[in-house]
C-alpha cells in the first residue's frame, strides 16, 4: 500500500508513541488494546490482521493512522479505521475479505477507577468522554489544544460509593424477592390445604343432598296419604285409633282422679265427725280463746254445708259408665272406625266421635282432637290445606323441597369455589409464583396532567388530575419478555431481555384501538413507575422497577455481558 508524503512523516511520530506507549505499559500492548486482545500484539515485527490472517504487514504500522487491515485490528489506538465499524456482522464481500470489526473499540485503561472501551469514532475527537475513559487517554494527540485530565481517582471514588450502595440496595431486592416467594409458597399451601378441606366438605354436602331427597321423597308419600299407622290406611282411621289411645288414657287418669276424690271424701267425713263431736263436747267456761275461735269456726263451716242432691248422683253414674272399658261400654265402636271403609277424607268426620261422649267431656275431646290434627299435619300425615302452596303442595312438603334446594346451592358454591382454586394453582405467577404475593396490590405515579396507576395482575389505569372517573389502560393478559439496548460496562449498546407484563382490552380509544400497556419490569428495591410513554396511539410502556424481576440477580448469574444485573 502507497502512503501519502504526510503520513509518511506521521510513521515517525506515530512510531515513537507507541513504543513509548508500550514501554509504559506493563503488559507492552499497543495503545488502545485491551488484554484479552494482547495475545495478537506479541510479535515485534509483523501483525497479522485479526479477522484475516492471510494478511501481514509491519508492527510499525500497528496504528499509525493509517487502516492497513480490513477489520481495523491494526488500529486499535485511533480512529483510523473507525468507518469499519458500520460494516454489518460478517461483511464479507466478493473478495472472500471480512470487514467485521475485530475489536471493540479503544481501550481505556482508567488506573484508580473501571477500564472500558469508547467507540474509534470518539477517539482524538476533541471530547473529553469522562464517562467512559476518565483516564482521557482517548484524546492522547489533544486535537485543537484539548487536554483531558485523568479524573479517575475521584470518579472511580464516587463510583465506589455509588456501586457500594448499588449492591447493598441489589441485595435488599434480593432479600425482598426472597420474602416475596416465601410468602407466595405459604399463600399456595393455603390454597392446596382449602382444596384438601372443599373436597372433604363436598363429599358431606353430597351425600346430606341425598339424606334430604330421600326425605323429600317420604314426606311427599306421607303426604299423598301414604300413613303408616292404623289397620287401614286412610286419614279417619289414623286419627280413630289416635282418638281411641287418647280416650284410653282419659279413661284411666279418670278413674285415678275419683280414686283419689273418694279417699279425700273418707277423710273430710271422718274430720267432720271429729269437730262436731268436739264442739258437743268442749267446756264454754273454759277460758281458752284458741278454742272458743275453733268452735265458732266450725259452726260458720257446719252453716254452709249441703247435702248430696240428685244431680250429683246423677254425675256419678256417668262416670261410672266413662270409667268402664270399651268391652264393656257399648256406646263406642272403635273397630268400625278404625276400618272404616268410606272414601271421605275431610277431617271434620272426626269430630262424629264426639256424640258418642257425654256432654261434660265434648269440649275437652274436641280441644284433643284439634291437637291431634296439628301434630298429624306438622309431621306430614296430613296436608295443611291452610297452608298450601300455589303447587298446591303441603307444608311439610315444601320445608322439605326448600331444604333440598338451600343444601344444593350450598354445594354448587363449594363446586365452584374448588374450582376457582384448582384453577388458580394452574395459573401463571412467573418464575418462583413470585407474583402470587403481589396480585392485588397497586403502585402510581404523578406524570404531568395524569396519575398512572399499576396494579400487579389485575388493571392499568389513567387518571385525570382534573377529576373524573379512571380511565382503564388494559386488564392483565400475561407475562411476556422485550428487548431493550442497554450500555454495557464497557460503554457499548447491547441488546438485554426483560421480563414484561401484558395489560390488554384496555377502554377504547376515541376513533382508535382499545387501550393496551406493556409493563417493562427492572429489578429494583422498591415497586416504583419510573416512567410512562406512549409509543403509539393509545399503546402505552410502563416502566417499573420491583424486587420480583431481580431473577438473575437472586440466582447469581454472570452471564450478562460478563457482569451482574444493575438496578
Amino acid at each position: 500500500m502507497k502512503r501519502t508524503g504526510s503520513l509518511v512523516a506521521l510513521l515517525g511520530i506515530t512510531a515513537f508513541s507507541t513504543i513509548g506507549a508500550a514501554g509504559s505499559d506493563a503488559s507492552s500492548r499497543p495503545r488502545g488494546v485491551g488484554p484479552e486482545f494482547a495475545k495478537y500484539y506479541k510479535d515485534p515485527s509483523t501483525f497479522t490482521c485479526i479477522s484475516n490472517p492471510y494478511i501481514k504487514v509491519p508492527f510499525s504500522a500497528v496504528n499509525d493512522d493509517y487502516c492497513d487491515c480490513p477489520d481495523g485490528s491494526d488500529e486499535p489506538g485511533t480512529s483510523a479505521c473507525a468507518p469499519v465499524s458500520h460494516f454489518s456482522p460478517s461483511d464479507i464481500r466478493d473478495d472472500g475479505i471480512n470487514r467485521t470489526p475485530a475489536l471493540p473499540g479503544f481501550y481505556c485503561v482508567n488506573k484508580g477507577h473501571k477500564p472500558s472501551y469508547i467507540s474509534f469514532q470518539r477517539v482524538n475527537d476533541g471530547v473529553c468522554d469522562y464517562e467512559v475513559c476518565c483516564d482521557g487517554s482517548d484524546e492522547w494527540t489533544k486535537v485543537g489544544g484539548v487536554k483531558c485530565e485523568n479524573k479517575c481517582k475521584e470518579i472511580g471514588k464516587a463510583w465506589r460509593k455509588n456501586e457500594e450502595q448499588r449492591q447493598k440496595s441489589l441485595t435488599a431486592a434480593v432479600k425482598k424477592r426472597k420474602e416475596l416467594v416465601a410468602t407466595a409458597g405459604r399463600l399456595r399451601k393455603e390454597i392446596e390445604d382449602r382444596i384438601g378441606d372443599l373436597e372433604v366438605e363436598i363429599k358431606a354436602s353430597e351425600l346430606k343432598v341425598e339424606n334430604l331427597k330421600a326425605e323429600l321423597e317420604s314426606v311427599r308419600a306421607r303426604d299423598r296419604g301414604k300413613v303408616v299407622k292404623g289397620k287401614k290406611q286412610g286419614k279417619v282411621n289414623v286419627l280413630a285409633g289416635l282418638a281411641k289411645e287418647r280416650v284410653e288414657e282419659l279413661r284411666e287418669a279418670l278413674v285415678e282422679v275419683r280414686r283419689q276424690r273418694d279417699e279425700n271424701s273418707a277423710r273430710l267425713s271422718e274430720l267432720e265427725t271429729t269437730l262436731s263431736k268436739f264442739k258437743e263436747e268442749y267446756n264454754p267456761n273454759f277460758n281458752d280463746e284458741g278454742v272458743k275461735r275453733a268452735v265458732r269456726a266450725w259452726e260458720d263451716y257446719a252453716a254452709r254445708g249441703e247435702t248430696t242432691s240428685g244431680s250429683d248422683a246423677a254425675r256419678n253414674r256417668d262416670l261410672d259408665a266413662i270409667s268402664k272399658p270399651d268391652s264393656e261400654n257399648s256406646g263406642i265402636n272403635w273397630e268400625q272406625w278404625e276400618n272404616e271403609e268410606d272414601a271421605e277424607t275431610e277431617i271434620s268426620l272426626v269430630y262424629k266421635v264426639a256424640a258418642y261422649f257425654p256432654d261434660s267431656l265434648i269440649s275437652y275431646i274436641e280441644d284433643k282432637v284439634l291437637q291431634a290434627r296439628t301434630f298429624l299435619m306438622s309431621n306430614g300425615i296430613l296436608a295443611d290445606n291452610d297452608v298450601e302452596s300455589a303447587s298446591g303442595e303441603s307444608k311439610a312438603v315444601t320445608e322439605a323441597r326448600n331444604a333440598v334446594s338451600a343444601e344444593e346451592s350450598s354445594l354448587n358454591k363449594i363446586r365452584s369455589q374448588l374450582k376457582d382454586h384448582k384453577s388458580d394453582l394452574d395459573k401463571d405467577y412467573g418464575r418462583d409464583s413470585v407474583f402470587r404475593s403481589m396480585k392485588g396490590s397497586c403502585i402510581s405515579r404523578d406524570s404531568g396532567e395524569y396519575t398512572y396507576e399499576l396494579c400487579w395482575l389485575e388493571k392499568t389505569k389513567q387518571k385525570s388530575k382534573k377529576g373524573g372517573s379512571h380511565t382503564s389502560m388494559g386488564t392483565f393478559s400475561g407475562f411476556t419478555t422485550v428487548t431493550v439496548d442497554e450500555q454495557n460496562s464497557s460503554g457499548g449498546i447491547v441488546p438485554r431481555e426483560k421480563i414484561a407484563l401484558e395489560y390488554t382490552n384496555g377502554q377504547s380509544c376515541w376513533n382508535g384501538p382499545s387501550r393496551s400497556t406493556k409493563v417493562v419490569l427492572e429489578c429494583g428495591e422498591n415497586d416504583e413507575i419510573l416512567k410512562v410513554t406512549e409509543d403509539e396511539k393509545c399503546v402505552y410502556s410502563m416502566y417499573v422497577t420491583t424486587p420480583a424481576a431481580c431473577e438473575v440477580a437472586s440466582n447469581g448469574n454472570n452471564d450478562r455481558d460478563g457482569r451482574k444485573d444493575e438496578l
